[in-house]
């Protein structure tokens, strides 16, 4: 069902392993050169600039291309035409993606990604436009428009499972939030909805995993276990996911209104559940993008206690929050620096490899360029203010300025 074999994928991931441990120092320029030749793979990778690069013209150029061909062929088409070309365009683009990587062999290239990308764009666009144009526009549910966001999870999923792309399967889960409104109106039961799609995800993730421990696939099921975590918890947290968020914060209003007051006070005692629930699943596991999930929705935790309380919020609550965080990164560098060798249960506060170091570097120019710069106010002269009447000398000689 992959695209890629499992040999070739296997070997670019042992290649970057090998870049990473003879960069940091663990092999020598002898031990590289000798294992790089066991990791030879026919997949063409690029940079991640170039990468970009070539992602954005090709949306371009499918974007422009479809453009000229409704402008050269079909000036005025009505929305069902339309609708049926943009169904072609799309199993075009899909075509398109799947001879890229099977002649050029190409992996993570841009081109293949954004033809993908442009595929699924079609799809619903095509979809929506061919099936549901001419119907009316009504606040009750549908079922049968859910069609369009439904096709949009099972294509996002298929090119998560053919291509590997992490991001498809993020971009199925945006599709999920569209499906419980053309079934009920009811907002407890559309949280309630989404929710339980994400745990039947989270479970079959969970249990594919298991088999892939040691090999190229470990990191993709993390990563889309670390999705699946914050999904859960971003759909039990009502005051994250409201829509009127800036204006309950600082005013201390609670979205209650709009929740049963069980649902509402149940899902505060579920934001408060799942932080440890999921750092101890990612420590269990090792995984360090579960375990940054675990932290990520324990500070939300933090930051959204009061609104749910409905409590007013102050200007020195990012202080303290800050203070705390401060003190616990303290308090856990120290804890696993006395352990034996600086080691706890295979944890380690010492940085073991150079590209932890270069993303924080990154990090942190990013939020500088972010963070506002203060500019110096330009000093003003007084129009009365004159230079001069000043004498120098010294030893014979004297002047005036």
């Amino acid at each position: 069902m992959r695209l890629y074999s499992a040999s070739s994928e296997e070997s670019l991931r042992a290649r970057k392993l090998l870049r990473d441990w003879a960069g940091d120092g663990f092999l020598n320029k002898e031990q590289y050169q000798l294992l790089e030749k066991e990791t030879v793979s026919e997949l063409r990778t690029t940079n991640i600039f170039l990468r970009l690069v070539l992602f954005v013209f090709t949306l371009i150029i499918v974007g422009a291309g479809a453009g000229l061909f409704f402008v050269v062929f079909l000036s005025r088409p009505s929305e069902e035409t339309a609708g049926v070309f943009f169904l072609i365009f799309a199993a075009a683009c899909y075509a398109a993606a799947e001879v890229s990587v099977s002649r050029a062999r190409i992996y993570r290239y841009g081109i293949e990604e954004a033809l993908v990308v442009c595929s699924v764009g079609f799809l619903c666009a095509g979809m929506q436009a061919a099936f549901f144009s001419g119907s009316s526009y009504s606040p009750e549910p549908d079922p049968a428009k859910c069609l369009v966001p439904a096709a949009g999870v099972v294509f996002s999923l298929w090119i998560w499972r053919r291509f590997g792309l992490s991001y498809a399967f993020l971009a199925a889960m945006i599709f999920v939030l569209f499906l419980p409104g053309h079934w009920t109106l009811s907002p407890s039961a559309q949280h309630l909805i989404v929710a339980v799609f994400y745990a039947a995800g989270l479970a079959g993730v969970a249990a594919v995993r298991a088999r892939h421990h040691f090999n190229y696939l470990d990191e993709a099921y993390s990563l889309v276990e670390a999705f699946l975590w914050l999904g859960i918890y971003l759909a039990f947290n009502l005051q994250i996911s409201s829509l009127n968020l800036p204006a309950q914060w600082w005013s201390g209003t609670r979205a209650a209104s709009e929740f049963g007051r069980p649902f509402y006070w149940g899902t505060w005692v579920l934001i408060w559940c799942l932080p440890p629930i999921v750092l101890a699943r990612g420590v269990r596991q090792k995984d360090r993008f579960v375990i940054a999930v675990g932290a990520i929705v324990a500070i939300l935790t933090l930051v959204s206690n009061k609104p749910y309380l409905g409590r007013p919020r102050h200007t020195w609550d990012p202080m303290l929050l800050g203070m705390l965080l401060t003190s616990v990164a303290v308090c856990l560098q120290r804890w696993l620096a006395r352990g034996p060798g600086g080691i706890r249960h295979g944890f380690t506060a010492a940085r073991l490899l150079g590209r932890d170091k270069h993303w924080i570097n990154v990090g942190s120019t990013v939020f500088g360029l972010l963070s506002p710069h203060s500019t110096p106010a330009p000093q003003t002269k007084s129009p009365d203010f004159r230079f001069g009447g000043g004498n120098t000398g010294g030893g014979g000689a004297g002047g005036d300025f």
